[in-house]
């Protein structure tokens, strides 16, 4: 289940919440924010409390953390990590007590290498704490899932809700960035927009608002928030030069200026043109699977050429970025862009083929063993959102009469209901058809002959020269 502040519900969710789920977390964040206006507005002159005893004074900067990040998820809390690790007092809000809880234990509910000892030393320092309610903050972030509704129309609800709740902590003077993904006009029109209505707080005049977006890849978050270079569009000129200046204190890489729709579009614009290339080459290995053809075969020659570089197929796209980003495009501009759909649908359609391949030699079977290698997006992380080996295993489970074995060596728990997890080497040991949907680093150490038996659909090239 999706939750507003990117973290889940369940660690092995569904690709896509419920519509109950999402609105349930929206008013959450509504009744939250309304909570703290309520208490700015009560004369008491406290401010605000926060459970774990720490007080942002309303009206004091020299009580206001360095930074809020909204959204303690795969890239909201990396960020407030690093930042706290480098002289910055940072405060990180998130909805689930159980969160809150393991993030000020000094651990970490998300898994993503160096991110562990990062948070305990910041923790232990005193320089991150994690807080139910957004306090005040010299500058925000906004860190929140971007997923989309029926019909691949944008959902924005999760950045609306956060910035509501977020308006009544913020004060003249303070940046407020958005860093979830999102379309175009988004940063100006919404998060600007409620800012205005809801705190009085006109962007270029009394705050500076701007979107930088991430663009971090998963196992290696922490070097990438560092290390990569930055986008940074803002409203106002203003804007973008004082949300430049927050990223260069910290970013090794350069930092881009340019105007928040500028911003927005290049991060779309990034992952709609990888989205396309892989589309290619899931389109070319379905040609190659139609004449009898070996796809990699194929690729490999093909990408002897020196100007020539296909990327490799698989069961699809999977992430929370590229099999998501470019329907924002798409709605943003339906009538013209008719190859980024196309690419959409090439790679959605990618897991139905890979399920019609494993039917085709299941009915050699009575009732067949099925070995199904990976259910992460991509190797060796434990991510499995948006993942289409997720999803062909699902299918597998719930149409195939077969006993379905799960091999995932990322997760400790299999995320589809009535199915276990298994030992690579066993699973491999027993069953008739093997799937290899996840290239992991563990799968390219197992013995080459335990793949001689088995019937086994390559879905990723694993076995591909060895």
């Amino acid at each position: 289940m999706l939750v507003l502040l990117g973290t889940e519900e369940d660690p092995h969710r569904a690709p896509l919440a419920p519509v109950d789920a999402i609105e349930a977390k929206a008013i959450a964040w509504a009744a939250l924010g309304a909570a703290i206006e309520g208490s700015a507005g009560s004369g008491a002159g406290s401010g605000t409390v926060s459970a774990l005893g720490a007080t942002a004074t309303a009206g004091g900067a020299d009580d206001a953390y360095d930074v809020c990040v909204m959204g303690l998820g795969y890239v909201g809390l990396p960020t407030a990590a690093v930042l706290a690790t480098r002289g910055r007092r940072v405060a990180g809000v998130d909805l689930r007590a159980d969160v809150l809880a393991t993030i000020n234990a000094g651990q970490v509910h998300i898994v993503e290498p160096e991110l562990d000892a990062l948070v305990r030393a910041a923790v232990a320092a005193g320089s991150l704490r994690a807080l139910p309610t957004p306090p005040r903050a010299k500058a925000h972030l906004i860190c929140v899932p971007t997923p989309f509704r029926e019909g691949h129309q944008p959902d924005l609800r999760h950045v609306e809700a956060a910035t509501r709740a977020l308006a009544p902590a913020v004060r003249h003077g303070d940046l407020v960035v958005l860093e979830s993904t999102v379309p175009p006009k988004t940063t100006r029109e919404l998060v600007a927009g409620i800012l205005a209505s809801e705190a009085g707080l006109v962007a270029g005049r009394d705050v500076y608002v701007a979107h930088a977006p991430e663009r971090v890849l998963p196992g290696a978050v922490i070097r990438e928030v560092v290390e990569n270079a930055r986008v940074v569009g803002g409203v106002t000129e203003a804007c973008t030069e004082v949300a430049a200046r927050f990223y260069e204190s910290f970013v090794r890489g350069e930092v881009h200026r340019c105007r928040a729709e500028t911003a927005e579009l290049v991060k779309l614009s990034e992952n709609a043109y990888r989205d396309v290339n892989v589309a290619y080459a899931n389109e070319l290995a379905n040609v190659c699977d139609r004449l009898g053809l070996d796809a990699w075969e194929v690729i490999r020659f093909a990408n002897m050429h020196p100007r020539v570089s296909i990327l490799r197929p698989g069961p699809g796209v999977g992430g929370h970025c590229i099999a998501v980003d470019p329907w924002f495009i798409v709605a943003s501009a339906p009538e013209d862009t008719p190859l980024i759909r196309a690419a959409r649908e090439v790679n959605d359609g990618r897991p139905g083929r890979v399920v019609a391949r494993v039917a085709e030699l299941a009915e050699r079977f009575k009732r067949p063993r099925i070995a199904c290698l990976g259910l992460t997006y991509k190797p060796d992380i434990d991510d499995v959102r948006e993942s289409p080996s997720l999803g062909v295993v699902r299918r597998i489970h719930a149409e195939l009469d077969a006993e379905v074995l799960v091999v995932e060596p990322h997760l400790r728990k299999c995320p589809i209901e009535g199915l276990e997890l298994h030992e690579a080497e066993a699973a491999l040991r027993t069953a008739d058809i093997v799937v290899i949907l996840v290239a992991h680093r563990q799968f390219q150490r197992l013995p080459r002959e335990l793949f001689l038996r088995p019937s086994v659909i390559d879905t990723v090239g694993l076995l591909v020269g060895r």
